[in-house]
């Protein structure tokens, strides 16, 4: 029980960290008129899932590559013809660098983005991605409790986005990998979706289980 204890303080103390400790600082910053090969070239060679589309120094959209793929190989359109500006999400979020991780999260599901812009005025420090957070998370829980857990498949949470029932018994959902309880199968969707199976792909559609 004590290291279940030490390990829900660490993720605490994770999720009160300043978001400017784990963001990207070397965000891709592209002007909206270049095209899609000129961003998926950067992409590889800054190692970068995403880019920050300007115009006059202003962010005004973002590209993933979720939106590359999706809105432009999938249509077998031709990398070199299309426009970053017309295949970028608009508007884009940000968040001063003093905020924390679980104001981060917070954003996030509000807005139902993966993304926020670390900025600070008009300078852009950064990027804060959805999938940083919680690769820290479950670095940070797997550090505290690998011992207890013996190789079993270990299931990352955020404390405030689910309400745990005291025994599976009671349980209306049950998570099939790790076994944890839901009250109800929209949250044990949500949990699924982002901590067994991607975030974004099956988020909220509790009919998959």
């Amino acid at each position: 029980m004590s290291k279940i204890i030490s390990s829900a303080s660490n993720v605490g103390v994770l999720l009160a960290t300043p978001i400017d400790k784990i963001m990207d600082s070397d965000a891709v910053i592209m002007e909206g008129d270049k095209n899609v090969l000129d961003a998926v070239n950067k992409m590889q060679e800054k190692d970068a899932k995403v880019v920050l589309i300007s115009h006059q120094g202003e962010a005004i959209g973002i590209v993933s590559k979720s939106d590359i793929l999706f809105k432009v190989s999938a249509k077998n359109l031709s990398l070199n013809k299309v426009k970053l500006r017309e295949i970028m999400s608009s508007p884009v979020y940000s968040l001063p660098p003093h905020s924390t991780l679980q104001d981060a999260l917070d954003y996030m599901d509000k807005f139902a983005i993966k993304q926020i812009i670390v900025s600070s005025g008009s300078a852009i420090l950064g990027i804060l991605r959805r999938a940083n957070i919680y690769e820290k998370i479950q670095s940070t829980s797997m550090s505290t409790v690998e011992s207890l857990t013996e190789g079993a498949p270990m299931c990352i949470i955020n404390p405030n986005a689910v309400k745990y029932v005291k025994d599976l018994s009671t349980a209306k959902a049950v998570c099939p990998y790790c076994e944890s309880p839901f009250d109800d199968k929209n949250a044990l969707s949500k949990h699924i979706d982002r901590l067994h199976g991607g975030a974004g792909l099956l988020e909220g559609d509790s009919r998959q289980y």
